[in-house]
C-alpha cells in the first residue's frame, strides 16, 4: 500500500482541499506572496496573516527524474515513474509525480495540469502533461 500523508495543524486545510479536488496555497494578507508548503508565517515578510487560496492547477516542469527501481514494494507497479519539481502558475514550486505519460517524452519547461490520485481516504496532487 502506498503511503498516505498524515495531516497536522498546519496541513489539515491543504489535505482537505485535495479531497475536494482543489490544490490550496497559502496567500499572505500583508505582502500578497503565495507559498507552499504550509507554514505558520509568511516566508517573504514574516506575517501571520495567511489565508488559503485555490491554485489554478497550471504548472510547468522545472526538473524531473525517472525512477526505474521502486523505492518500496508499494511503488513497484508504477515503475518507471516520474518525480518532478513543478512551478505553479501562482509562483510556488512543489514536488509531485507526473502521471499518465511516456516518461521519455517529458522535458523541462513542459506545461502540466493538476490531477489527483486517490490513496484510501486521501487525494494526492499529481500532474499530467498538457
Amino acid at each position: 500500500m502506498k503511503p498516505v500523508p498524515i495531516a497536522n495543524a498546519e496541513t489539515a486545510a491543504f489535505w482537505a482541499g485535495c479531497n475536494e479536488g482543489r490544490l490550496l496555497l497559502q496567500r499572505c494578507g500583508s505582502c500578497d506572496a503565495r507559498q507552499f508548503y504550509p507554514r505558520l508565517l509568511c516566508t517573504r515578510c514574516g506575517s501571520r496573516e495567511l489565508e488559503w487560496q485555490a491554485a489554478s492547477g497550471a504548472a510547468t516542469i522545472r526538473t524531473f527524474t525517472i525512477i526505474r527501481r521502486a523505492v518500496s514494494e508499494a511503488f513497484e507497479s508504477d515503475v518507471p515513474y516520474v518525480v518532478a519539481l513543478v512551478a505553479l502558475a501562482e509562483g510556488p514550486t512543489l514536488m509531485s509525480n507526473i502521471v499518465d505519460c511516456d516518461p521519455e517524452a517529458l522535458f523541462i519547461g513542459q506545461p502540466v495540469t493538476l490531477t489527483f490520485e486517490q490513496r484510501g481516504d486521501q487525494a494526492i496532487p499529481q500532474f499530467t502533461p498538457d
